[in-house]
C-alpha cells in the first residue's frame, strides 16, 4: 500500500479545489447576510480534518457575513463530498480576510502622502 505522502502537494491541490468548489457552493447560497463574496485561500491541516477558509466581502457587512458562512458550512461541506473525491471532508472555518481592505487604506495613505509632498515641492 502507497503511503499518503508519495503524492507531492497534496494538500495544496486538495485546498485549491476546496477554495474553487466552495465558491461555486456559496453562488447557490440563498441567505441575505452573504454578499459578493471571494475566497482567496484555503489552508487544509495536515490530517485533512479543518479547513480555514479566507474570503473577503465586496458588498455586505464581513461580521454578518461569517457568521452566515460558518452556520452554512455545514451544507457546504456536504456539498464538497459530493464533488471531492476524498476520504476525509474537511470541516469548514470561515474567517473574514482584511488584506484586500488594508491594501486600500494604505494605498489611501500613500496618496495622500504623495499629495501633500507635491504640495510641499
Amino acid at each position: 500500500m502507497k503511503h499518503k505522502r508519495s503524492i507531492p502537494n497534496r494538500s495544496f491541490r486538495i485546498a485549491d479545489q476546496i477554495q474553487r468548489d466552495v465558491a461555486a457552493l456559496i453562488r447557490e447560497l440563498k441567505d441575505p447576510r452573504i454578499g459578493m463574496v471571494t475566497i482567496h485561500a484555503v489552508e487544509v491541516t495536515p490530517d485533512y480534518a479543518h479547513a480555514k477558509v479566507f474570503f473577503s466581502v465586496l458588498v455586505g457587512d464581513a461580521q454578518e457575513c461569517q457568521a452566515a458562512l460558518n452556520e452554512a458550512a455545514g451544507f457546504l461541506r456536504n456539498g464538497l463530498f459530493k464533488r471531492l473525491q476524498i476520504h476525509t471532508v474537511p470541516t469548514l472555518h470561515f474567517h473574514f480576510d482584511r488584506t484586500t481592505e488594508r491594501a486600500a487604506e494604505l494605498n489611501l495613505l500613500i496618496a495622500q502622502a504623495n499629495a501633500t509632498r507635491a504640495k510641499e515641492d
